[in-house]
């Protein structure tokens, strides 16, 4: 794909992914450092005596809640917005509910009233009224025509003036791309240091050798394959994807049904999360070790198991994330041919 044919980017994205990392870090930071000092306190206005009342005040609430968007829905004044704020407030608080007595509810109820919200979230969603774009000196550009689920390939002398965003450091918006990158022992230090990922869909990212630090920002049907991460890894929003990772630290913040295969020096945290599920690190290729040593992750800690849901205060386990089943895993991933690795 030549310069010419890829959208441009406002010199204002790297500084709005910067805020958006540095804000993810306080959050969770200030997050953990309370995490300690808080102890789970009941609730009476939330306890049930058994499935059976808790199962009356879910239905009672989801009745309300699709009566309040039945009447928005039926609303057709276009001059007027009306306020879903309040029936979104109401979903978060029917969707607590669940989470504080899900440790008696019996598994399969636990799942029916969390597709019942995911329902009730998606009819709000279908009558939110979507902002309207509009795009001025929109110039003339080549387009190129690509077999369908045939995704295009960026080798290393394309990825150098196509994937590789020199401002920032990064892979942007794409789509249906296979995006590889290199990490050289030789590159400057800015090159080797921290690298995003924003804004992609149904990509498969191949990153090699050791970088300091990853962020990854908007991901959906995405397979990531990253070598090691001497630094940290934070991850603000991801849908359906595939996540192969070595770091010393990994955050996970708002990722839904998304698999995660990890080896990690530190507990992995997750955040406004749903549906992730865990297993150990499989990726290989020429020279894996080396760079997994030289990151000093060398050593398989077993914390890609520990993970901590900052949303989930409860003793029992959390239902927001659990270990892959070993014959739903994907096996180990020989990258060593694969291409541009």
């Amino acid at each position: 794909m030549e310069d010419n044919e890829r959208p441009s980017h406002d010199s204002t994205v790297p500084q709005t992914l910067e805020q958006k990392r540095a804000a993810m870090l306080e959050r969770l930071s200030n997050r953990q450092h309370s995490r300690h000092s808080e102890k789970p306190v009941p609730n009476t206005a939330t306890s049930f005596e058994n499935t059976q009342s808790f199962l009356s005040q879910f239905s009672q609430s989801k009745l309300s809640i699709e009566s309040h968007i039945s009447q928005i829905s039926q609303h057709t004044n276009p001059t007027h917005k009306p306020d879903l704020e309040p029936i979104s407030l109401e979903i978060s608080t029917l969707e607590k509910l669940v989470a504080e007595n899900s440790y008696f509810l019996p598994p399969f109820e636990v799942r029916a009233c969390l597709t019942t919200i995911a329902l009730l979230k998606q009819s709000l969603d279908d009558i939110t009224p979507k902002k309207k774009f509009s795009f001025k000196n929109k110039t003339s550009k080549k387009t190129t025509t690509v077999a369908q689920n045939q995704p295009v390939i960026c080798n290393n002398e394309e990825k150098a003036n196509a994937g590789y965003e020199k401002q920032g450091f990064g892979f942007r918006d794409r789509e249906n791309e296979v995006l590889t990158k290199e990490f050289n022992r030789s590159e400057p230090e800015g090159q080797n240091g921290e690298f995003t990922l924003s804004g992609l869909r149904g990509c498969e990212i191949r990153l090699k050798g050791c970088l300091r630090s990853l962020f990854i920002d908007r991901l959906a049907n995405c397979k990531v394959y990253v070598g090691a991460v001497m630094g940290s890894v934070l991850i603000e929003g991801a849908e359906g994807c595939v996540f192969i990772l070595a770091s010393h630290q990994i955050r996970i913040h708002n990722a839904k049904y998304c698999d995660f295969y990890l080896r990690v020096r530190s507990r992995p945290i997750i955040e406004d999360s749903c549906g992730v599920r865990f297993a150990p690190y499989c990726l290989s290729y020429e020279g894996l070790e080396r760079d997994l040593e030289e990151a000093n992750l060398g050593e398989e800690t077993g914390n890609w198991m520990n993970v901590d849901d900052f949303r989930w205060l409860r003793a029992v386990q959390s239902p927001n994330w659990s270990v892959l089943p070993e014959n739903e895993r994907i096996g180990t991933l020989d990258a060593s041919n694969v291409g541009g690795f």
